[in-house]
């Protein structure tokens, strides 16, 4: 995030006295300290929007930037968050916040006011823009705490902790630590086309003609000829019952896809006698089969 110093320096009548900071950024810690201490002290006898005014306050924000790099610095490289330059732009925000509610009157260090709306901004964002899913703001501050608690349980007993060795911990029910460890599921999520085999990128592995599977390979799907094949075992012993030429013309019409013309030539009798043995046998069967 970048700020504007535009219209007023440090030559102006209004800013008299006040030190020439060229390079804000660049100021150390220590002596950033100091100089934003008389800044803050400059910019409570200016009019708000000021040229002026804009002036001090832009280079407050910029002195102090390398607070926003030191609050920055645990949240780099999380799974799913962010550049490091959003993070700091985002800092920033909450840097410009302090800024703004800093008395002077109360004696404390800048830093101290500063580092809380700083960190407390970064954590907003992850919190409102790094779920793959969105969830109740509840759930997400429970994963957090589901988070905390496994890794404490983990270390005391040497095992996994249960569901309900969560909740006595964490003063929940068990329904509740349910409910967060299913929502934690949508912090993240991983492309169907990841490869999931031994080899990366799609590609063989050493020593191996067969390629990585993607993870939409690995996934079931409905396979409707399992119907069938429930249909078939069920059909199996009531086709046994049944008389020599019901089964023949069942296997003709069925079987070798015939037509009850060519059927009734094949088996010397007529097509309407034909037709009505293959609806009477079908409606036997179907009955037999929905009341089993």
């Amino acid at each position: 995030m970048t700020t504007t110093t535009a219209t007023a320096t440090a030559t102006d009548p209004a800013l008299d006295g006040l030190p020439d900071v060229p390079r804000p950024r660049e100021v150390p810690p220590g002596e950033a300290r100091e100089l934003t201490r008389v800044f803050f002290e400059r910019l409570r006898s200016l009019e708000e929007g000021t040229p002026e005014y804009q002036y001090v306050r832009n280079t407050l924000i910029e002195m102090n930037v390398s607070l926003v790099n030191f609050a920055a610095r645990p949240f780099r490289d999380r799974p799913g968050g962010p550049e490091n330059e959003d993070i700091v732009q985002v800092g920033v925000i909450g840097l410009i916040k302090a800024i703004d509610r800093y008395e002077l009157d109360r004696n404390t260090q800048f830093s101290t006011l500063a580092l809380p709306y700083i960190t407390g901004e970064i954590k907003r964002h992850f919190r409102d823009t790094t779920w793959a899913v969105r969830v109740p703001r509840r759930l997400q501050e429970l994963r957090t705490q589901l988070a905390r608690s496994t890794e404490d349980l983990t270390s005391a007993t040497g095992h996994a902790p249960t569901p309900g060795e969560l909740a006595e911990h964490l003063d929940l029910t068990e329904e509740e630590v349910r409910q967060g460890l299913v929502a934690a599921n949508g912090y993240s999520t991983q492309s169907l086309d990841a490869p999931t085999g031994p080899a990366v990128g799609g590609e063989a592995a050493p020593g191996s003609a067969q390629p990585a599977h993607t993870l939409a390979e690995t996934l079931g799907d409905t396979d409707h000829a399992l119907e069938a094949v429930e249909d078939l075992h069920a059909l199996a012993p009531l086709l046994s019952e049944l008389d020599e030429r019901t089964t023949r013309i069942l296997e003709l019409r069925f079987g070798q896809e015939m037509t009850q013309r060519q059927i009734g030539v094949e088996i010397g009798m007529s097509q309407m006698h034909v037709s009505r043995l293959l609806t009477r046998t079908l409606d036997t069967l179907r009955e037999q089969m929905l009341r089993d």
